[in-house]
């Protein structure tokens, strides 16, 4: 039986396919990559629609991105069947993090608020790394990327679905 597709965590997305013997170039959307992709992980993808376990046979990197073979996945054609989807884990399986940090998936859908509680608009994704990440706010202004610091975002509330910013002058009219 799948588990709850909508109750696993995004770790990685497949981009395309690599060379002839089945691999996959992934997308990293976690931050302990090393972790997470290596042989032997079990990890959930939606193929035709339906999700189904899938396990890492090897891995090798290749410019910051994983190569990623799958058992079973022998030849080009295998891999082309995969599709591009989000491979998937049971949030479960993460490991704790330190205090003051946060799953990407803990912060999508938040909304964020200025500390005069002007609405800037909803989490849609968090960007890049755990140092440098940025979030991706959708709002009446647009799209406004809101760098994920300590002096900028002065309380992250991921279970009350909040985040409040004191942005600098100027920043949430950078991108409208």
């Amino acid at each position: 039986m799948s588990p709850d597709w909508d109750a696993l965590v995004v770790v990685g997305r497949i981009a395309r396919t690599h060379g002839l013997a089945g691999e996959v170039v992934v997308n990293v959307e976690t931050d302990f990559p090393d972790e997470r992709f290596c042989a032997g992980q079990v990890m959930f993808l939606a193929a035709s629609g339906q999700p189904r376990e899938v396990r890492i046979s090897t891995v090798r990197w290749h410019k910051g991105r994983p190569l990623v073979r799958f058992e079973g996945v022998e030849s080009i054609d295998d891999a082309e069947a995969l599709g591009r989807g989000d491979l998937r884990v049971p949030a479960e399986v993460l490991q704790p993090l330190e205090t003051g940090t946060f799953f990407h998936h803990d912060l999508v859908g938040c909304e964020v608020v200025t500390e005069a509680g002007e609405v800037v608009g909803r989490v849609v994704r968090v960007e890049g790394p755990m140092v440098g990440s940025l979030l991706v706010v959708r709002g009446a202004r647009g799209e406004v990327l809101i760098p994920l610091a300590e002096h900028i975002c002065v309380r992250i509330e991921p279970a009350a679905g909040r985040i409040v910013v004191a942005p600098p002058a100027g920043l949430l009219d950078l991108n409208t």
